[in-house]
């Protein structure tokens, strides 16, 4: 198989693996402490993956070291940890909807990095719908926006998206020299490492439900599928294709999650529900096309 159909059937994968994701989360944050729960998750699946991918002459570097230890950091310790602390008190479709700004946030840090790359009518206008479609689903949550934890794991979940771009983008434009597996192992092993501090912080382990088999199969699931299988996807889809075809992933994602909320009835889904889906993916598209129109990602 050519690597590059390759790399398209794991774009295809994730984009439809990480959907179902956010209610399987939904399902262990409220049964585990939620820091500790993805620790675990992403600990295991890093351990797993160092396992397949390591190869005899893999060469240890520092630099190298470091730069996953950072993307981990980015994309797992925050960008996943935080999400997961997130979906304790908001719905796993609201979740998903905030996170499908990710893109444009992507797009945002390229233009922000590059000298030679300037907004234009395209990307403006998509990032003013993409922020009209995160306001929508805040006006849709009004009521439960007197709650301060929910706002505050609202405000989290949008600093995590943050991270994931950043760490994507960090991860894109650094060329490192083992295998896809190998590297995926490492960003999770380390992003598992360092949400440990954050769970004897901030997790409160008297509530937990250890014993809880819809939460342990939630992680089972979490493991195989939404790291070890979807993670080194998406960094073989990263390594393979631009960075701007691979976003487009957050399209679908948010899709699944809010159908399988609606079917599974975590939380409220309603025409403003609907609205904010249309902006935010037609927002993301725009900003895509206006940043392909300068440069390939």
């Amino acid at each position: 198989m050519r690597p590059h159909t390759k790399a398209l059937l794991c774009l295809t994968f994730i984009s439809l693996a990480w959907g179902t994701t956010y209610y399987a989360i939904r399902v262990g944050a409220a049964h585990y402490p939620p820091f500790m729960y993805a620790a675990i998750r992403q600990f295991c699946a890093g351990a797993v993956l160092l396992l397949i991918g390591y190869r005899r002459k893999w060469r240890f570097s520092w630099r190298e070291m470091a730069h996953h230890a950072a993307v981990g950091f980015l994309l797992i310790t925050i960008g996943n940890g935080v999400v997961t602390w997130g979906e304790q008190e908001v719905p796993s479709g609201v979740a998903a909807l905030i996170c499908s700004i990710m893109p444009a946030i992507a797009v945002l840090i390229n233009l922000g990095s590059s000298k030679t790359e300037k907004l234009n009518l395209l990307i403006g206008g998509g990032l003013l719908l993409g922020l009209a479609g995160v306001a929508v689903i805040f006006k849709n949550s009004m009521a439960d926006l007197s709650n301060p934890r929910y706002l505050a794991r609202m405000i989290g979940i949008f600093v995590a998206t943050t991270c994931w771009a950043g760490g994507s983008v960090l991860n894109k434009h650094r060329k490192t020299q083992d295998t896809p597996t190998f590297n995926s192992g490492l960003q999770l092993f380390f992003g598992g490492i360092f949400l440990l501090p954050a769970s004897l912080m901030f997790d409160n382990y008297a509530t937990a439900e250890w014993q809880n088999r819809e939460a342990f199969w939630s992680l089972v699931y979490l493991i195989v599928v939404g790291s070890i299988l979807a993670y080194s996807a998406y960094m073989y889809a990263l390594r393979r294709l631009p960075t701007g075809i691979v976003m487009t992933y957050a399209y679908i994602n948010p899709l699944v999650a809010v159908l399988l909320a609606y079917f599974l009835n975590d939380g409220n889904v309603t025409i403003l529900t609907g609205v904010s889906f249309l902006l935010i993916t037609l927002g993301v598209w725009l900003v895509n096309r206006g940043y392909r129109r300068q440069r390939v990602i």
